[in-house]
């Protein structure tokens, strides 16, 4: 009878200590370590979120923001051992705060895959899941000149990213790959230390989508503003562009920012000397701005 009662209480003892098993494997938790460089400060409106992608879809990995030195608010996130363990690839996303989606957003930066069932993965925003591209075959052709008014003596008062300038038919000066779903194009002038919006756009064979500085007169159909009227506070217009910068970056949609965001793949500081109605070229900046990094499970 003891021996009975023995072997019962290892039986119950034995069918306690699976279902204990099973319950600690399904609440297990392991973490998502995040080395990631060269990311920007959203503002208090937007989130950078981590999300893994399994066969069945997108699981949230968790939030965090970066300060204005470049460093993220949390760089290891506690994940459900199973769904860290299958994931195929990782996400970055940036997303409103609050955020009343449960969904990733449309707006991916970066990207990499978890290869051979790898612990840790490469990421970058030339990933297909991402951007697409690194920028680094962007070029970039501008000139300066005022085509919406008729006075000749303000022509370094507007920038036109075009090959060659008026009369003659201008050409694209922009060579860009295009974005995916959740970025735009801007264009802009930085006059002194105040970046001054040219327009946004999609395409570079026509117009951005502002032309609130500009004149009277027809412009190119191509990017590009001439700062004539409604000059922002602190700035005169017009102006003389002689010795400024010019940037043509990649922004998200909905913007986080009225600056330029972090990704600018084309950069000039247009010449002292700089001729009006002369073409000019700008300096691919990709690799300074791309962010990069990889993630660790």
């Amino acid at each position: 009878m003891r021996n009975k009662t023995l072997y019962f209480l290892m039986l119950i003892f034995g069918f306690t200590t699976v279902i204990s098993c099973s319950s600690n494997d399904d609440d297990d938790t392991k973490n998502l370590t995040l080395n990631l460089t060269g990311l920007e400060d959203l503002g208090s409106g937007y989130v950078y979120e981590s999300w893994l992608i399994l066969e069945s879809g997108p699981v949230s990995a968790g939030t965090f923001s970066v300060n204005a030195s470049g460093v993220l608010s949390k760089t290891s996130f506690s994940v459900n051992t199973n769904t860290l363990s299958n994931a195929l690839s990782y996400v970055l996303t940036i997303e409103p705060n609050p955020d009343p989606n449960t969904a990733p957003s449309s707006v991916h930066i970066l990207a990499g895959d978890f290869t051979n069932n790898a612990t840790s993965a490469t990421v970058s925003t030339n990933h297909q899941s991402a951007l697409g591209t690194d920028f680094t075959g962007a070029t970039g052709k501008y000139f300066l000149a005022s085509p919406t008014d008729m006075d000749s003596t303000n022509e370094k008062s507007g920038v036109w990213w075009v090959q060659f300038p008026a009369p003659m038919m201008p050409a694209p000066g922009l060579t860009l790959p295009t974005l995916p779903t959740g970025w735009k194009y801007e264009g802009w002038a930085v006059i002194g230390t105040t970046p001054v919006s040219t327009g946004k756009f999609t395409t570079v064979t026509g117009a951005d989508d502002f032309s609130g500085f500009s004149g009277m007169e027809t412009a190119p159909p191509v990017p590009g503003e001439d700062f004539l009227i409604g000059a922002p506070a602190g700035l005169t217009f017009p102006t003389d562009l002689s010795g400024q910068k010019v940037v043509i970056s990649v922004e998200p949609d909905p913007d986080n920012s009225p600056n330029p965001f972090l990704l600018k793949p084309l950069v000039a500081m247009i010449p002292a000397n700089a001729m009006q109605h002369t073409s000019l070229s700008m300096g691919n900046n990709a690799a300074a701005s791309n962010p990069s990094g990889s993630v660790m499970r």
